[in-house]
């Protein structure tokens, strides 16, 4: 299994200048896991904001809420460098899981960084999609190997958003998604610009991947719209994503953590960048979810609005089902924020949720309910909005190999897992 990789006083080199307004470069120590609540511009709270972002989380009615936020700003000693991350978690353990990620993750992100380039975060995008990389793998690695969190049938998405001034880099698993909100003149308003390729188990190159290692994929006959991964010897545990961190009962029958990753060369129409996990792209389209955030009120609480108009949808699409888990953050790409920060204490490092990490035991007795199953809900296909995405959507690098699979919207879904594996003596993992 190997160690943790450590994650100590890595020293990032960051550009500065001086006063006669020429480059030079300083010495940035990034922070340890236990520094992580007192840094600077780092917001994790449940319902909060930074200079640049807004964060909120509602729990649905599964039992405890698995997902999890961050916003970094700052990130790297970069004064125009900020990380953005939501992370859904499923099984026993996934809210321990999606909150480690969260807090680990980047640290990882910044020691795989330094060991690419020379130049602190100055890289080049084939460098960035190798730190990321690396940053996952070091992720489940330690997943893999922690003392105490059993991610054997528990794991989480992660979609992580790094903007380093006019550049957004960004590294996705699982099935939560970043939507980009852009001004298009013809269109007579706000257009919406899906950033990630949810990694559903039907994707043609994930189920292909799955197979040849001997992964199952298929959808049960009351959920026909959600195909799910099975183990090649159980009906468990039906996983509903292709990619994710820990869920190691899978790792052998091709679901990975490699992230898929995205650059992205911003210009002055684009206006902001929402990441929510799946909860709220069950029930809202990526144009409405755009619509929501650009006419909020409030920049500061456009988080919240999204986050309360997916409930309201949930209950009137699916009434006597169990409301997902909803979280999203809203990074707008002009750095500011509305006249509320003058008013409104910052949230900066104050955390809502008790976010001591709970032992495994004790998180037994709050684990959720059995799930029960529902419809999904999927894109209308041939719509004018997905026929205007296609065509922004090619020229991002990084997209799925298969351009003629309509995946970009994906298939959403209800629950992540359906039951957990049964090994018995003669079927143990291999």
């Amino acid at each position: 299994m190997g160690n943790c990789v450590a994650t100590g006083d890595t020293a990032v080199t960051a550009a500065g200048g001086d006063e006669d307004g020429k480059k030079r470069r300083r010495r940035w120590k990034a922070p340890r896991e236990d520094q992580l609540g007192m840094v600077p511009g780092r917001i994790f709270s449940n319902d909060g904001r930074s200079r640049t972002a807004s964060v909120f989380t509602q729990q649905g009615r599964k039992g405890i809420n698995q997902d999890a936020m961050l916003i970094w700003d700052g990130f790297g000693g970069e004064e125009d460098g900020v990380l953005c991350g939501v992370f859904d978690g499923h099984g026993p353990h996934g809210h321990l899981v999606a909150r480690r990620a969260r807090d680990s993750l980047p640290l990882r992100l910044m020691s795989a960084a330094r060991s690419s380039s020379k130049n602190g975060l100055d890289m080049p995008a084939a460098a960035w999609r190798k730190a990321f990389v690396r940053a996952y793998k070091a992720m489940d690695k330690d997943l893999r190997s922690h003392p105490s969190l059993d991610s054997f049938c528990s794991g989480s998405t992660a979609v992580t958003v790094l903007k380093l001034g006019s550049d957004l880099y960004m590294a996705n698993i699982g099935d939560s998604r970043a939507v980009l909100g852009s001004r298009d003149a013809a269109a007579g308003g706000m257009v919406a610009v899906q950033l990630t390729v949810d990694l559903k188990p039907d994707v043609p190159s994930e189920a292909e991947r799955i197979k040849k290692c001997r992964g199952r994929v298929f959808a049960l006959q009351d959920e026909p719209e959600v195909p799910r991964v099975w183990l090649p010897f159980d009906d468990a545990p039906g996983l509903a994503m292709a990619r994710a961190f820990g869920d190691f009962c899978l790792k052998d029958y091709g679901v990975i953590s490699v992230p898929d990753f995205f650059h992205w060369s911003l210009t002055e129409k684009d206006q902001f960048v929402i990441l929510a996990s799946d909860g709220v792209w069950d029930v809202l389209s990526n144009q409405e979810a755009v619509d929501i955030v650009s006419s909020s009120p409030s920049r500061s609480k456009a988080a919240r609005t999204l986050v309360e108009a997916a409930n309201r949808e949930w209950k009137t699409k699916y009434p006597t089902s169990r409301t997902d888990d909803c979280a999203v953050v809203v990074l707008y790409l002009d750095g500011k924020m509305d006249h509320e920060r003058d008013s409104t204490a910052s949230m900066d490092n104050i955390s809502i949720e008790d976010d001591s990490f709970t032992d495994p035991s004790e998180a037994q007795e709050q684990q959720e309910p059995a799930l029960t199953r529902n419809f999904t809900v999927r894109t209308v296909p041939g719509s004018a909005q997905e026929k205007a995405l296609a065509g922004v959507h090619a020229k991002m690098s990084g997209a799925a190999d298969d351009h003629n699979w309509s995946g970009l919207e994906g298939v959403t879904r209800v629950n992540s897992l359906v039951q957990l594996p049964r090994f018995s003596e003669d079927k143990a993992i291999g």
